[in-house]
């Protein structure tokens, strides 16, 4: 059976089935008096094949056709302490560990707690606070989009990069791997990083700050080039309905096989992604809207005419509503963009990327309170570059307890 049927077979059985009897959205299930509780999510979206890969995951995967499973877990052994645990399936592949920490809090009367392990992002606002809640199907650009930077390769010169513009989902330099794969997004959603996390605070301020081992575009499980980054966030809320936040992150990214295929002036140095986020929600009434905008740089080595003359650079800005009509149904809309740094190569001063627009709007409907069915219609185009302009219709069915 191809993944296609599997995906529309996977919807049709969570529209026939039915969610859970008596399980609810927004409930948990609770065991031995509330310290062991459970929940659970099940997603599936269906979309014609993009083949401009606006929507590549760089697993094989595609945001808008996606069939997600996980189940989420927290253990409080007592007041001071919880083991939490988020396990997914995604693309009907072996359940993997999506994040599991240790959260303590020494002091009951304050909000402060330290997290250890494969910990939540502390960076913006999508992947920390509503990525859960995507009012549409696709994601931002900042948090999906791929570029052309990769971790495990590198140019040998900026005319190297500047062939590959438009090609993130299948990208090849000579210096280290010299296979074809997916470059990075700015901020990747789809892993979790490995670290220690801080957070102080509620309301009107909140500060969280994190040390993990890999940077905001490629998670780390294990330390792949002996460089850590360093990330937090300050969050504040001057007004009811208001939330207002500055990130910031600064992380070596590039693996040490590409350190150690570079010439020694080169390989003893950190390479460095270094990225800003500022963002915004606003809900009043019916109304919900968000803003955010993600810039961030990559220290790109080159060891041959034209060369680099510093990092590349991409900013990324993001708007979106959602309108609620009447209880279980709403519409949302958001607009992207996506642009690079320009370099000086042999054919000109170009930017190191192709620059990426997207519009998406679309409707929401809870079947149930634990059932949404979501229908939107995207619209992406490039400036330049590989095919760029694709149109999609896609849909999703959304189950939560």
């Amino acid at each position: 059976m191809t993944k296609p049927l599997k995906l529309a077979e996977t919807a049709l059985v969570l529209a026939l089935v039915g969610p859970v009897p008596g399980v609810h959205a927004g409930d948990t299930l609770t065991f031995g008096g509330g310290r062991l509780t459970l929940g659970g999510e099940a997603s599936v979206s269906v979309a014609p094949e993009d083949e401009a890969f606006f929507n590549d995951t760089g697993y094989r995967g595609n945001t808008l056709r996606l069939a997600r499973f996980g189940l989420t877990f927290a253990l409080r052994p007592d007041d001071h302490v919880a083991v939490l645990a988020d396990v997914r399936s995604e693309h009907f592949e072996s359940p993997h560990v999506y994040g599991l920490f240790l959260r303590v809090r020494p002091w009951l009367h304050r909000n402060f707690d330290v997290q250890a392990g494969v910990i939540p992002p502390v960076f913006g606002a999508f992947g920390r606070q509503y990525g859960v809640d995507n009012p549409l199907i696709g994601y931002p650009l900042a948090y999906q989009y791929l570029t052309i930077v990769r971790t495990d390769a590198a140019p040998r010169s900026a005319d190297d990069l500047l062939a590959q513009r438009g090609f993130g989902w299948l990208v090849q330099y000579p210096i280290g791997s010299n296979s074809y794969d997916a470059g990075v997004p700015l901020v990747h959603s789809f892993r979790w990083d490995t670290g220690v996390e801080v957070r102080l605070g509620s309301q009107p301020f909140e500060v969280s700050a994190a040390l993990t081992q890999g940077s905001l575009s490629d998670p780390e499980f294990h330390d792949d080039n002996d460089g850590k980054q360093v990330s937090g966030r300050i969050a504040w809320q001057p007004a009811v309905g208001l939330t207002l936040g500055l990130s910031g992150a600064r992380g070596a990214y590039l693996d040490r096989e590409v350190l150690r295929a570079l010439p020694p002036e080169l390989s003893d140095r950190d390479y460095l992604q270094t990225a800003w986020g500022l963002d915004g929600e606003y809900s009043r009434g019916h109304w919900l809207v968000r803003a955010e905008a993600v810039w961030s740089r990559w220290d790109v080595p080159t060891i041959e005419e034209p060369r680099l003359d510093g990092p590349v650079g991409a900013v990324a800005v993001m708007a979106e509503g959602r309108y609620r009509f009447a209880p279980g149904l709403y519409a949302a809309g958001r607009l992207d963009h996506l642009g690079f740094s320009r370099i000086q190569g042999s054919e000109g001063y170009l930017p190191w990327d192709v620059p990426v627009w997207r519009a998406e709007a679309g409707i929401g409907y809870s079947i149930r309170r634990d059932l949404v069915a979501k229908l939107a219609y995207q619209r992406n185009w490039r400036d330049g570059g590989p095919p760029g302009r694709r149109s999609l219709v896609a849909a999703q069915l959304l189950f939560r307890f």
